[in-house]
């Protein structure tokens, strides 16, 4: 496969931001508002809002680019072997939008051949939108940003969302990690990856991550100069094991890779 990007045409970037905008319109509207949360299969919570903007999302990309695949995490898949498919995640952080944190995003990749060539992380209640682009950088709100580059553990920060998300290997591993760093917090779902691109923080681990949660991530970090993968260094793509680690700079991301390394493998 080659690494080139494929020819991007202005018109799908601007569609990736109709289509944050029909995500935004949806889940403002119910924000912080007495809410209706069901239970998915994986016991995971749900809303209205979530069904209802990738409802939205899915019908705008009928009508655009009808032959194009779609991955969504509320209503599935239909024609993901298309070249391109778009992953879609309505509210990344669902757990933070019913208890009223602003750190939630809707997150939507576009992936060609399955290469991530444009990745968004948008923040409603922020009003940040972050874009990364194959070949072409990262930007927030139309300014260019850079992540960090921190170089060694005991000079990094390091996030992510919450120790419940690990197996407990996992965590003694991510534990083991993270008080090598200089800084560790939790909490902030996606918004972990844009404060990495955007220099503030140096790296991210989690697990049990779903390709709807990551796949955005992607084009976000690397357009920012950082590295993103699984936690045996093997580039992420929609069928990985959901272990995802994401630096500022590649002799951190080796470094922490390292830590992470007496964790048994789970494949992909």
């Amino acid at each position: 496969m080659s690494s080139k990007p494929s020819h991007f045409p202005i018109d799908l970037l601007s569609l990736a931001g109709q289509l944050a905008d029909l995500a935004a319109a949806h889940s403002l509207r119910t924000f912080r508002t007495a809410l209706e949360v069901d239970l998915k299969a994986d016991a995971s919570p749900v809303t209205q809002a979530d069904r209802a903007a990738e409802a939205a999302m899915r019908a705008l990309l009928e009508v655009e680019v009808p032959t194009h695949g779609i991955l969504g995490e509320e209503h599935g898949r239909v024609r993901i072997e298309a070249d391109h498919v778009w992953v879609l995640d309505p509210i990344d952080g669902t757990k933070s939008f019913i208890t009223g944190s602003p750190l939630w995003g809707t997150l939507i990749a576009l992936v060609h051949q399955g290469r991530v060539e444009m990745g968004m992380i948008d923040m409603p209640v922020l009003g940040e939108r972050w874009v990364g682009q194959a070949g072409r950088g990262a930007r927030c709100n139309g300014r260019a940003v850079h992540a960090s580059g921190c170089t060694t553990l005991a000079q990094a920060r390091i996030v992510t969302t919450s120790p419940d998300a690990f197996a407990a290997d996992e965590w003694a591993a991510y534990d083991a990690l993270s008080k090598a760093c200089a800084m560790r917090r939790f909490g902030g779902d996606c918004y972990g990856y844009a404060q990495l691109a955007g220099g503030h923080v140096d790296l991210v681990a989690e697990c049990q991550l779903q390709p709807y949660d990551y796949m955005a991530l992607v084009g976000v970090v690397e357009g920012a100069g950082g590295v993103i993968t699984d936690w045996r260094g093997r580039a992420l793509h929609i069928g990985s094991n959901g272990r995802v680690l994401a630096a500022a700079t590649p002799a951190l991301h080796a470094q922490a890779l390292a830590l992470l390394a007496g964790v048994p493998d789970i494949g992909a």
